[in-house]
């Protein structure tokens, strides 16, 4: 689907030198703490302030977010500190009364975005409320898929919504590490190949889980230029009703903004332009090279296969793969490679190959 048709993400903010700004607490718990925040991030120069109404909780008996209560306490916000406002909705009511109150900015949150049908009935919502001009977040869905996240762009660019921008708030997965949500960037980065020119936000809170990675995270997402970040914030972090450990204080959120340096995405000498082609020429020969190692390694399993077939072998040989994979690693490492890249690049080599000597043998029954 063609992005042309994408209008700015929002018309009242145009400093492109920096990444764009959203913040505010995980959810709206009072209007003295709105209030607060939302002074604190005013003084910070944050544009858009965010705030949960309606929280979608893991599980029942959380906070689930103070309801519709909440919105007149966001448009005392733009109304005192002159900022846009940002709220989630997950369901048609939500919408309805977000809209009604006048809220600037929606967001759709992971939960939702996983579910085709509530996307679905949000798009449908903002086209019979003739609010196609809103401009909408829509954040990755909990798991890795990619083609969940496109679909639920394309179903508001089919309803004629475009102000859209996609937020990478990282990924629920098994294993476990550091991040509450991992943040396997290639996903994101993928989108990005995939539906060129859409805005693309980084929320380093999510993905961190934990207030002390939230700058780290942001200062990678700005360098890997992304073009925004929304970042929960708190008056008092450590008695928010939610998410309290991944929330910084208005004045944390303004040393971090100061600290990173914006970014350009295309070289401003030409002494630095000629290097830059210099060096992905070279990035260029080698991807050819790998390219054709790559086709002469399969030219060799697709004979290992035949010789496998016309004596009866069984194809996939699993001490074999072990013995390779463990040489693979010992040798990466004296390259200074990382071990799971190079596991993860010889599973798939080998997922490959056994593929095309299956394929092979198939070809060569009667």
């Amino acid at each position: 689907m063609t992005m042309d048709n994408l209008l700015p993400f929002t018309d009242s903010i145009s400093d492109s030198a920096r990444p764009l700004v959203i913040s505010g607490p995980c959810s709206a718990e009072s209007r003295e703490q709105v209030l607060t925040t939302a002074e604190g991030l005013a003084a910070a120069g944050v544009p858009i302030f965010r705030a949960g109404i309606w929280k979608p909780r893991t599980k029942p008996g959380c906070f689930e977010g103070v309801g519709a209560v909440g919105l007149d306490w966001l448009r005392e916000v733009r109304e005192k500190f002159g900022m846009l406002t940002a709220t989630e909705v997950a369901n048609r009511d939500h919408v309805e009364a977000a809209v009604r109150a006048g809220v600037d900015i929606l967001w759709i949150g992971a939960r939702t975005t996983t579910n085709p049908f509530a996307v679905q009935e949000i798009a449908d919502s903002l086209k019979s409320l003739d609010a196609t001009d809103i401009p909408l977040l829509i954040k990755n869905p909990v798991n890795p898929d990619l083609e969940l996240w496109i679909g639920a762009i394309e179903r508001m660019l089919n309803a004629g919504i475009r102000r859209l921008a996609a937020v990478h708030r990282g990924f629920s997965t098994y294993s476990p590490g550091i991040y509450r949500n991992a943040p396997i960037w290639h996903v994101a980065l993928d989108l990005r190949r995939r539906m060129p020119g859409l805005p693309l936000i980084c929320d380093p809170s999510h993905i961190g889980g934990r207030r002390d990675l939230v700058e780290p995270l942001a200062r990678r997402a700005v360098d890997m230029g992304f073009d925004g970040l929304i970042i929960e914030s708190h008056c008092q972090p450590d008695c928010a009703l939610s998410d309290s450990r991944q929330q910084i204080t208005p004045a944390e959120l303004a040393a971090l903004l100061a600290s990173l340096s914006p970014r350009s995405s295309r070289a401003d000498s030409q002494t630095v332009s000629d290097e830059m082609t210099r060096l992905r020429s070279r990035i260029d020969e080698l991807d050819s090279m790998l390219l054709d190692t790559l086709s002469r390694r399969m030219e060799v399993s697709r004979e290992i296969g035949r010789y496998k077939s016309a004596n009866r072998i069984a194809v996939v040989q699993a001490d074999r793969y072990a013995s390779i994979m463990e040489e693979r690693l010992a040798d990466a490492r004296t390259k200074d490679l990382d071990s799971d890249f190079i596991r993860r690049i010889f599973s798939t080599i080998h997922e490959e190959s056994v593929r095309q000597q299956l394929t092979d043998r198939d070809a060569d029954k009667p």
